[in-house]
């Protein structure tokens, strides 16, 4: 399955060889691991609760997935998103691209990154010790997904 959303962490370099076995005649891989920051423009941060709605995050996934290997040549693509209670320093989002030419991969890896940061259905709240407040949106976020 090339979109998953689970509340269980993954280990990053299990992914990354996971990726490298379905795609093994690509001639690069490219990859990114989102971690949970340990602060804000708030301040200090000690955890971050993520929801989703099931279903439709996925769907939203695999249309962002979708539209990735419409721009580009790609072998294989592996996303893994988590949600619940994550502490700082957690792995929170896995992409992986496989295509024949780096390039390819680079861009096809940013772009799935920038639009799953804007078009993901996922709702963050910061936990700072006090009870924490939800993150809005970034402007530099929507900025860099309108680049594509």
């Amino acid at each position: 399955m090339s979109v998953q959303v689970q509340a269980q962490s993954f280990s990053a370099a299990q992914l990354l060889d996971q990726l490298q076995r379905r795609c093994a005649g690509a001639g690069a891989v490219a990859s990114f691991v989102g971690l949970v920051r340990d602060y804000s423009d708030e301040g200090e941060v000690r955890a971050l609760f993520l929801e989703h709605y099931p279903g439709m995050t996925e769907k939203s996934l695999a249309v962002i997935e979708v539209e990735a290997r419409a721009r580009w040549p790609l072998e294989d693509v592996l996303i893994v998103h988590r949600h619940g209670l994550l502490q700082a320093a957690e792995p929170i989002v896995f992409v992986g691209v496989g295509s024949a030419h780096r390039q390819a991969a680079f861009e096809a890896c940013a772009y799935l990154m920038d639009q799953l940061k804007t078009r993901a259905p996922f709702w963050k709240k910061e936990m700072d010790g006090q009870g924490g407040q939800w993150v809005v949106a970034r402007s530099s976020d929507q900025q860099a997904a309108q680049r594509w």
